[in-house]
């Protein structure tokens, strides 16, 4: 492969965090694509998701295409109450048309509950889906620190990796 040619992958950074509604504002819990039926929601323009937030801002970091405000921000009464998982296949979307594949996003949060474990093979599979590539998700506490430790909110940090699609000569 001549130097002109080698594909040069990219790789980028997204963070998102939300704080729990207030609980005389009720909504339901969105977390890793997965609907956590019992739990105190989180407040946010979209559904809160965290984690599917961070993966969407981890391809726009990793292609160079601004960052989940700029794609979605609140001025954007459209995307208002949308799934995280609508705008992680949207920049998806988004990352591809620019002349990019994804090879892969890894995600962990920071979260005292809920209990992850169980269903990480549920949010992997229903986040791998609307990204059409693979995405890995792991959880920690921060041992009762900061806003995550006093249960005030959730975090998460992604990274992604893409690549430019290779041209393919005209024939």
């Amino acid at each position: 492969m001549e130097p002109a040619e080698m594909i040069i992958p990219r790789t980028g950074i997204g963070l998102d965090v939300h704080a729990y509604a207030p609980e005389d504002q009720p909504c339901p819990l969105w977390l890793g694509g997965l609907l956590w039926p019992g739990e105190r929601g989180l407040a946010g323009h979209s559904d809160g998701d965290p984690v599917a937030h961070a993966a969407a801002d981890a391809l726009f970091s990793a292609a160079g295409l601004g960052d989940l405000g700029t794609h979605f921000g609140t001025d954007r009464p459209e995307f208002a109450g949308a799934a995280g998982t609508t705008l992680l296949a949207e920049a998806a979307r988004i990352v591809r048309a620019a002349g990019f594949e994804i090879g892969n996003i890894a995600v962990q949060f920071v979260a005292n509950r809920p209990k992850f474990g169980p269903r990480r093979e549920e949010s992997q599979q229903v986040l791998s889906d609307a990204a059409d590539a693979p995405v890995s998700v792991t959880a920690t506490t921060s041992d009762h620190l900061g806003f995550t430790g006093r249960g005030e909110g959730i975090s998460a940090v992604a990274t992604a990796l893409v690549y430019p699609r290779p041209h393919l000569p005209i024939s």
